[in-house]
């Protein structure tokens, strides 16, 4: 085998693949599953059998799909925000069924919530990171994660019985005022793209961390 040759085997190729911009799938599994989900909180609805669907089908898989898309886009900030809050969607929707009984009563009665306390708890200090990320998005987006951290203060704190009822009804209307949000920067999105200018606004991106090149929060000065 002569040098050309080895040349040519070692070759690799690349393929870029382009995508629409997914988020507004996902925006739109974001907006549904938390209008359903508000109404039992704000007692309009009662159980969460019929919530289910939507936390499984919309929460769940829209986002995670809207992910792997993001992903392959090579956002991180998306793949990583849609998927973390599809595999959440997706983990209340089993608790729920264990709560139903759908996988025996000893589940059911061997509940602790505090463990599902502390999930929020975890979910909350994710999402305050996803919120100084968003800061480089749109107000919109930047918005609806200050929401989330409202909704997740609310959780958290109901949850381990800390004010529990003006907890509940703080994540209550948070939620709803997500759904409302989400659903308007979902079809912001495609209707921008659409017509190829803002015909909804969005607002521009904060860009405070960004610009201001702070360095490490935790590094200190630089000598």
């Amino acid at each position: 085998m002569d040098e050309n040759q080895i040349y040519m085997n070692a070759e690799k190729t690349y393929v870029s693949v382009k995508t629409g911009d997914p988020s507004a799938l996902g925006l739109l599994g974001l907006a549904l599953v938390t209008l359903v989900a508000s109404s039992q909180k704000l007692g309009i609805t009662e159980g969460v059998s019929y919530i289910l669907p939507w936390a499984m089908f919309l929460g769940g898989f829209a986002q995670l799909f809207t992910s792997v898309l993001d992903f392959k886009k090579e956002n991180a900030f998306g793949g990583t925000a849609f998927g973390g809050y599809g595999f959440f969607w997706l983990g209340v929707g089993m608790c729920w069924m264990i709560k139903l009984g759908v996988f025996g009563s000893e589940m059911a009665q061997n509940i602790d919530v505090s463990q599902l306390g502390f999930a929020y708890l975890g979910y909350l200090i994710f999402s305050i990171g996803m919120t100084l990320a968003a800061t480089v998005t749109n107000k919109v987006l930047f918005s609806i994660f200050v929401l989330i951290d409202v909704l997740f203060v609310g959780l958290t704190f109901s949850t381990f019985g800390i004010m529990e009822e003006p907890m509940h009804m703080m994540a209550a209307y948070a939620e709803l005022m997500i759904a409302f949000l989400s659903l308007y920067l979902s079809a912001a999105t495609v209707l921008n793209i659409q017509f190829n200018h803002e015909f909804l606004w969005v607002g521009k991106p904060i860009n405070y961390f960004k610009e201001n090149k702070r360095g490490c929060l935790f590094a200190g000065e630089e000598k």
